[in-house]
């Protein structure tokens, strides 16, 4: 690879020097020549034009866009923005290189994620990384695509029901129809393989021969697949909540059902140990018996609540809250003194990887812009969503059977099911790399199972597994695992093992 990068370079003085001796018409022509051999050159060595990111932020809080090929078969066609922003380190001499971000999603922008999470972060982090954000492509400022959905078609959350599947079937088929219509051409190139190409037309134009990163959530799955795609390029990851990359993207929901059943269990017993305070029954079989009741009750009355009126499906459909154990006795609690007509109930707490400010550079960016992007990841990634509408009927029926809470909702119809394919297959994650991966014990969205799985297929990575850890979000939120994190960050020491640490008692 050393030689490789060598003689690359060697080539570019040479034609400069070529360039510089030739009349200018035939050195236009040489430097033509010179850019159909190299095609990416016009992107990897973009000069930014770095500037405030807005009136409203920090002076040192930088912004610039940067050109990318749509198609990355062929970088001489269409071109898209991608925004991206820059902190740089707090010490010239301590510094390292450039640390980049990803919030999840898919389908997040990520641009203000430096100053948002940056405050954060351990000052010896800080102090030896330019923190980088982006927006993906396709998102936010970084060419934003749409779909045209109304605020009925952007519902996902769908349970299935025999006497509705057919109107789920057409909303599916019709968001895939309008996503087709509205920007077929740019969607399909909308996959995590051409963002992690980005992240790397990125590393190149900031000068840096390797990246470091910090991605939650989906972005774990986005850093896997960089590492898999440019290996000699990786530095520190650190991939906290992992998504499991043999189960891209159906499995990923399905799992957040087969996850959601334990949570729930757990719920159970600690709610039953407070009877006292919650009054939802003194066993775990008592409170179980109280929620499916309360479930039932608000599917034939819907109950009122400060998120709006409740059916036992949308009871359902809050299946994160069970993650936190207190948020959810004290919210079930609320639910059902509401449904008998005692007090309006609470809301509870969201369960959220990361608190993030909106962008401030949000301009121009379509209502449907998160929900297009998302699917088109979702749709195109992978070629293994099923085409008959029949299969999700019966995987549906089969997984609420299984997994009572969420089974259905992950299972029934979706747009893939008519999205065209994506022209690449799913990558497959499957190789050496010294990666840190963080999970709580306890996480809604990405189940222990899910970092387990992508523990494995990164040999060579190590897991600090946080006990009793609830919620989405690792580093830097005052959690037990922190201090491998920053330790990793700073030294590329790893931990000689996986760890397992406490989360506090709160």
């Amino acid at each position: 690879m050393r030689n490789r990068r060598m003689a690359s370079l060697l080539a570019v003085g040479i034609a400069a020097n070529l360039v510089s001796a030739l009349t200018p018409a035939t050195a236009s022509a040489a430097s033509e020549a010179f850019a159909a051999k190299d095609p990416m050159r016009q992107y990897t060595q973009q000069k930014p034009r770095w500037q405030r990111c807005d009136a409203g932020s920090p002076a040192a809080f930088q912004c610039a866009t940067l050109k990318v090929p749509l198609d990355y078969v062929d970088p001489g066609g269409r071109r898209i923005d991608i925004a991206v922003s820059r902190l740089k380190a707090g010490s010239a001499k301590e510094r390292r290189g450039v640390l980049l971000f990803n919030p999840g999603g898919p389908g997040e922008p990520g641009l203000n994620m430096p100053a948002d999470l940056g405050a954060d972060l351990p000052e010896p982090v800080k102090r030896q990384y330019d923190l980088i954000g982006f927006d993906p492509r396709g998102v936010g400022q970084s060419s934003p695509v749409s779909c045209g959905l109304t605020a009925d078609e952007k519902i996902t959350e769908r349970p299935y029901k025999a006497e509705t599947f057919a109107k789920d079937v057409e909303w599916a088929r019709s968001v895939a129809d309008k996503c087709q219509a509205e920007g077929g051409d740019t969607l399909r190139h909308l996959t995590t393989r051409n963002t992690a190409r980005d992240m790397d037309v990125i590393r190149a134009v900031l000068g840096e021969r390797k990246i470091s990163y910090l991605g939650y959530s989906y972005g774990t799955y986005l850093g896997a697949v960089y590492t898999q795609m440019f290996p000699r390029r990786t530095d520190r990851f650190v991939l906290d909540s992992a998504t499991d990359p043999t189960r891209i993207w159906r499995g990923i929901f399905q799992g957040m059902a087969e996850g959601t059943e334990p949570a729930f269990t757990r719920w159970s017993r600690w709610t039953a140990q407070r009877h006292t305070t919650y009054e939802l029954g003194s066993t775990p079989v008592e409170v179980r018996k109280t929620f499916w009741a309360l479930v039932a009750q608000a599917n034939r009355k819907p109950v009122d609540s400060d998120e709006g009126p409740l059916t036992g499906d949308d009871i359902r459909a809050k299946r994160h809250k069970f993650f936190r154990v207190q948020v959810a006795a004290e919210w079930v609690a609320g639910l059902k003194k509401a449904a008998e007509g005692r007090i309006p109930a609470p809301s509870g707490t969201p369960d959220q990887a990361l608190s993030l400010a909106p962008p401030a550079f949000a301009r121009d960016v379509p209502q449907d812009n998160v929900d297009a992007s998302a699917w088109a990841v979702l749709c195109t990634d992978t070629r293994t969503w099923p085409r008959d509408p029949e299969q999700y009927r019966r995987d549906a029926i089969r997984d609420k059977a299984r997994y009572p809470l969420y089974g259905d909702f992950a299972s029934t119809i979706t747009p893939c099911a008519f999205w065209k394919p994506g022209s690449e297959p799913t990558t497959t994650v499957n190789h050496e790399v010294r990666a840190l991966i963080l999970q709580n014990e306890w996480d809604s969205q990405t189940p222990l199972a899910a970092g387990q799985a992508m523990h494995r297929a990164l040999r060579g990575s190590r897991m600090v597994t946080v006990a009793g850890g609830e919620g989405h979000g690792v580093y830097p939120f005052n959690s037990c695992a922190d201090r491998s994190a920053t330790v990793y960050l700073t030294t590329d020491r790893l931990p000689a093992k996986d760890l397992t640490c406490q989360a506090a008692a709160e």
